[in-house]
């Protein structure tokens, strides 16, 4: 339990200093932009990999490892996407993983519900798929720019740190054999 808590409290540290980065670069130049984009699912990634370590490895967590995949995948392609479609590629790619890795936070915080904690999990990855479709649907008009990204972070840092604090100040439950 103490591992997750600092887990999620490391995941809401490094979304907050994303965006802190964002917000101090805006407007950033197309290649920072870039850069911001990539490092963002291949921290995920990286996440997804130490958590999954810490609950019994990835063969034991195939949502998490499949994240993981997805993740690293999808840093590649928002490298590609940028260099062949610029911004509008970006934001199409980050959409796509928004909506996937939603999907994947969702079905990992169903499955971890009985560790207290999760319903932010679960609304956080119901948010993040809801704004991937969202952002696909920007991509193919008028693209957000980094800074309208921003907010997304920003959301998914608060539901870790809401989580952190839930597994931080909660009253344990009495156990079965103490009654």
């Amino acid at each position: 339990m103490n591992s997750l808590r600092s887990f999620y409290y490391l995941r809401a540290g490094v979304a907050f200093a994303w965006v802190a980065a964002v917000l101090l670069s805006a407007p950033a130049p197309l290649a920072l932009a870039a850069a911001l984009l990539v490092v963002y699912p291949a921290w995920d990634a990286l996440a997804n990999v130490l958590d999954a370590r810490r609950s019994g490895g990835l063969q034991a967590n195939p949502g998490q490892k499949f994240n993981a995949l997805v993740s690293v995948i999808t840093a590649v392609a928002m490298a590609v996407a940028f260099v062949l479609r610029g911004n509008a590629g970006g934001v199409l790619v980050f959409g796509v993983w928004a909506l996937l890795a939603g999907l994947f936070q969702l079905a990992v915080g169903i499955r971890r519900r009985k560790l207290g904690g999760q319903v932010f999990m679960m609304i956080s990855g119901a948010q993040s798929a809801l704004a991937g479709v969202v952002f696909i649907v920007q991509s193919f008009g008028v693209a957000p720019g980094l800074a309208q990204l921003a907010p997304y972070a920003a959301f998914g840092g608060l539901y870790f740190l809401l989580s952190a604090l839930w597994l931080t100040f909660r009253k344990p439950r009495p156990s079965p054999s103490m009654s």
